[in-house]
């Protein structure tokens, strides 16, 4: 969302419309009763939509266009840098005053009393000294916590959320972000991401829930409900923002922000349903897709921003631009001549706020549009009205200013705790060969990599800085996975080779090395912590979806030693590991895993935590032939090897490790699958029963995932598609009767349009190892 030039500078308004803008900031010295008590957008006994109205009839086109502006945070600041949260007065009182700005963002993390002091006064300006006293909305990029905010609680990204298949953590997220923000002024967070996980390479796909729509959707409208229906900040409200509608995941290139191919048909399937689920459950803003879907920009589309979104989905919340998407209209996408071109484009499309974010073009030209006539004014009402509206909702015109007794909540020992369990129930055991883990009572482990003793590497982007954070500005309180290692094997020596201590296995001498390889050789167990380092948006844009050749080396001469072999992933996307997976002995897809991520690491590891994530995305195994797992049956398609002898033919499976996958300490069984009838009409229902019993010897937790598939079908339908899932924790021995209602809505799809499909014949229900038959047959 933030541009890469740190440092910025507001940009004039054009002199043709000064003298308008001059004459507009003479309102502010209207002081006659607009304050007094029984103005009717000021009674709060009204509803929302009669203060609205009344407070809109009031307004001027100018402020009415100010309401539709968010500017970025360093044009009011005092250095014009992200990091620096000190308000200039004068900044923000002629931004506030002469042009009526009703929205800013962004910031970077800094201490509580830091943002409050901040958020005050830039309140209080918009409060006291403007005519109507509109307060201003701030938006801010908390994504997985109050990640702008010193010593808040830093929960998993939401790749790890969705391995964790527990929707609670996602509700958590919400409620400990609001908890702990919310009475800062931080009204409007920029969260839940709910694009699909499709692309490997996609820079972004650490910040979703997953691949799977209808995983997402449920997470989404999770995390939608804990931030939004906090009661603990009563009678404070905050808005969730659903990023980034729609399509922006599955570029063709793998790129951030460059161009996706997706017929309709397959935007209602498989990236309207996470959205929709959100919508549902009362979501109040969307942030739109920066990049462009079939040649057309979705910042400039009718049909998906009003058509799609609206009309059809039901959405009336406020539409809000990612940055800069209406200028990159000119420079990026091309398809308007000049901003005012652009303008016109992204309004009439359906954008309500636009993140301009450093200048005031669009105040100027959205002023000219009107004033020509090219855009009705009730055209701008409409959008204002929904700005207006949700600042009502969120009880803004009666409780404007942040409060300062209650910064013991955050980052406090509770919430610490519910970001500590995400993180472990996140971890997921990809490899476990002879059962090196959990490893009992060693006397010496080695931890090397690069994630071995970072703490940033844990957090990924949107962590304390848009890119991640300097490691210096991480809390020392923080553990790494060494240090977490060391102090849960307090009896061990733990030892960390720092890249000191490693040699460069391609150009090291043969006695450095056989030296190297007997201090390996001393351990009882290696703790190879690598991955990736933090990024965030198109920083993140790789060629290459291969682990480092770096840590490709080191893995491989670490088989060499006698010692069992730990690869952790710290990562934000399957980096590829074909060439090391044989070599390491066990592994685990840590993700990047939060604050709390290093002490989850050494809990599985110890065996204090016995592992139950599940991969919320398949991950690849060739770099040239991926395919998510809910794939058309006819992808996969082979030769008679008679024919094409001189092929090397592909596996049938192009994931190392399947969506769903992931190992535990304990063994699980599923039995008895049973429907309650083998048919239903286009009004029935069916129920399916299926026994999980734990048949291993320690306690585990256990999401049982139900899929279905539809034998045949008018549009070609995916081999399995995820339509409900649970997580049951049991004891040795113990047993739980799991259930899946089946109803023709589950397993109907979506046609061109949007329509629902439902298919007259056969289906199969999946659960575990089983699957079971049933039919759909006419009234």
């Amino acid at each position: 969302m933030q541009d890469e030039h740190n440092r910025t500078q507001l940009r004039s308004t054009p002199e043709s419309s000064m003298e308008y803008l001059q004459s507009q900031s003479d309102l502010n010295t209207l002081t006659d009763k607009q304050y007094a008590e029984d103005i009717p957008f000021r009674n709060p006994e009204l509803t929302v939509s009669e203060r609205v109205e009344d407070l809109l009839k009031r307004m001027s086109l100018y402020e009415k266009i100010g309401q539709m502006t968010q500017l970025d945070i360093t044009v009011i600041n005092t250095t014009g840098e992200q990091k620096d949260v000190v308000l200039d007065p004068g900044k923000a009182r002629e931004l506030i005053r002469n042009h009526h700005i009703g929205s800013f963002l962004n910031g970077e993390a800094v201490p509580a009393r830091t943002w409050y002091e901040f958020m005050r006064e830039l309140t209080r300006i918009a409060v006291e000294e403007t005519r109507l006293g509109i307060p201003v909305i701030y938006g801010i990029d908390h994504i997985h916590g109050a990640s702008y905010l010193e010593g808040a609680t830093i929960f998993p990204q939401g790749i790890n959320i969705g391995a964790s298949f527990n929707p609670e953590h996602a509700r958590n997220v919400g409620s400990v972000t609001a908890t702990e923000a919310a009475e800062l002024g931080h009204h409007w967070i920029f969260a839940p991401v709910l694009d699909l996980g499709v692309n490997p390479l996609w820079a972004r796909l650490w910040e979703t829930y997953g691949e799977d729509p209808y995983l997402a959707g449920v997470m989404g409208a999770a995390y939608v409900d804990g931030l939004q229906n906090n009661t603990a900040v009563s009678p404070r409200k905050v808005a969730a923002t659903a990023k980034h509608f729609l399509g922006y995941s599955d570029p063709k290139s793998g790129w951030d922000r460059t161009p996706a191919h997706l017929p309709m048909q397959q935007i209602h399937e498989f990236h309207r349903p996470s959205f929709q689920k959100a919508v549902d459950a009362g979501l109040k803003t969307v942030m739109t897709n920066s990049g462009e879907i079939n040649g057309v920009p979705v910042v400039a589309s009718h049909d998906i921003l009003t058509r799609l979104l609206r009309d059809q989905m039901g959405f009336e919340g406020v539409i809000v631009t990612d940055w800069d998407d209406i200028g990159k209209l000119v420079n990026f996408h091309y398809t308007a001549d000049n901003f005012k071109k652009a303008t016109y484009d992204a309004v009439m499309a359906g954008v309500d706020m636009s993140m301009t974010p450093l200048h005031l073009d669009f105040n100027s030209s959205l002023l000219e549009l009107v004033e020509e006539g090219r855009i009705p004014e009730k055209r701008i009402d409409e959008s204002v009205r929904r700005i207006l509206r949700l600042k009502f909702e969120l009880g803004l015109f009666e409780h404007p200013y942040p409060r300062d007794d209650r910064f013991d909540r955050i980052g406090c020992r509770e919430n610490r705790r519910k970001a500590l369990d995400a993180a472990r129930e996140s971890m997921v055991l990809l490899k476990n060969d002879n059962r090196v883990l959990p490893v009992e009572k060693p006397a010496r482990i080695g931890v090397l990599g690069p994630s071995a003793h970072s703490r940033r590497n844990l957090c990924g982007g949107w962590t304390i800085a848009w890119q991640g954070g300097k490691e210096s500005r991480y809390p020392d309180t923080i553990h790494t996975v060494y240090s977490a290692l060391t102090d849960e094997f307090p009896e061990a020596e733990v030892h960390h080779f720092g890249p000191e201590d490693v040699p460069d296995v391609n150009a090291a001498s043969a006695s450095a090395l056989a030296s190297y390889l007997e201090k390996l050789n001393g351990m009882d167990l290696l703790v190879y912590a690598g991955g990736e380092e933090p990024y965030c948006e198109f920083a993140g844009n790789i060629a290459d979806l291969k682990l480092p050749d770096g840590q490709v080396e080191e893995l491989k001469y670490l088989s060499k030693s006698t010692a069992p072999v730990v690869l952790v992933l710290v990562q934000g996307r399957p980096r590829l590991i074909n060439e090391v997976v044989d070599g390491a002995d066990a592994i685990i897809f840590a993700g990047l895993p939060g604050f709390e991520g290093a002490t989850a690491i050494a809990n599985i590891i110890s065996g204090n935590v016995n592992p139950c994530g599940k991969m919320p995305v398949s991950y690849p195994m060739n770099p040239n032939h991926y395919l998510p797992y809910n794939h058309k049956k006819s992808n996969l398609y082979f030769f008679d090897p008679n024919v094409a002898n001189q092929i090397v033919q592909g596996n049938v499976t192009t994931s190392l490790f399947p969506f769903g996958y992931g190992l535990s300490y304990t063994t699980f069984a599923y039995s008895d699958l049973k429907l309650s009838a083998g048919s239903m009409d286009e009004e029935g229902s069916i129920k399916a029963t299926v026994t999980v019993s734990n048949t291993g010897q320690r306690e585990g937790k256990e999401p049982v995932l139900w899929f279905t598939s539809t034998r045949t079908g008018r549009i070609t339908r995916p081999v399995k598609e995820l339509k409900h899932f649970e997580k049951v924790s049991l004891k040795p021995g113990e047993s739980a009767t799991c259930e899946f209602v089946i109803s023709p809505d589950v397993v109907a799809y979506p046609g061109e349009q949007g329509e629902p499909i439902l298919e007259k014949g056969s289906y199969s229900v999946m659960v575990g190892n089983l699957d079971q038959e049933f039919r759909i047959s006419a009234r």
